[in-house]
């Protein structure tokens, strides 16, 4: 039996319900953009698609582990 998702990707449900993207698009917006830094990253999510800080933050830091 398996527990509810843990860490930043106990986010990725309600963040395709609130912002209308599935996650690997999301992914693939962070991996096409120019910036690399992970704190760029979550400020341009936060500024140009209007995500909140904990869903970008959760965002960025599962994409950029995942290299």
């Amino acid at each position: 039996m398996t527990g509810p998702v843990k860490g930043p990707a106990g986010y990725f449900p309600s963040i395709e319900k609130k912002y209308g993207r599935p996650i690997a698009e999301w992914k693939d917006l962070i991996r096409a953009s120019p910036l690399t830094r992970h704190m760029e990253l979550v400020a341009w999510l936060k500024s140009e698609h209007g995500m909140g800080h904990g869903h970008a933050n959760a965002l960025v830091a599962h994409t950029l582990a995942e290299g």
